[in-house]
């Protein structure tokens, strides 16, 4: 049986693996647009911010333990027509565990 301990997720990704992204206008304008498009509610603007800011800087994949706004089958489908009507391609929106490597260490 594998037991998961969120804290030490994070402590095996590589240091140099981590690039900052910042939060610029054109993720703003998107982020609004998830808003306005009531994806989500304005209660959520960091969540819009934080799949707008993956989105402009076109990664493949984002990674979040959200699976109320963020990690949701209906609301990726909803993001993913917003960045293809803004000429953004498909974010792909999973969870850490779907990254586990469970390789058995026999």
């Amino acid at each position: 049986m594998v037991v998961i301990v969120v804290k030490n997720l994070k402590s095996n990704i590589p240091a140099d693996c981590y690039r900052y992204l910042e939060l610029n206008d054109e993720s703003k304008k998107l982020a609004e647009t998830f808003i306005e498009e009531k994806i989500l509610g304005k209660a959520s603007l960091n969540d819009a911010y934080h799949i707008a800011i993956a989105t402009v800087n076109r990664l493949d994949v984002l990674i979040s333990w959200n699976f109320k706004h963020i990690v949701n089958y209906d609301k990726i489908k909803l993001f993913n027509s917003i960045n293809l009507r803004f000429g953004y391609p498909i974010i792909d929106i999973r969870s850490p565990k779907e990254f586990i490597n469970y390789e058995d260490k026999n």
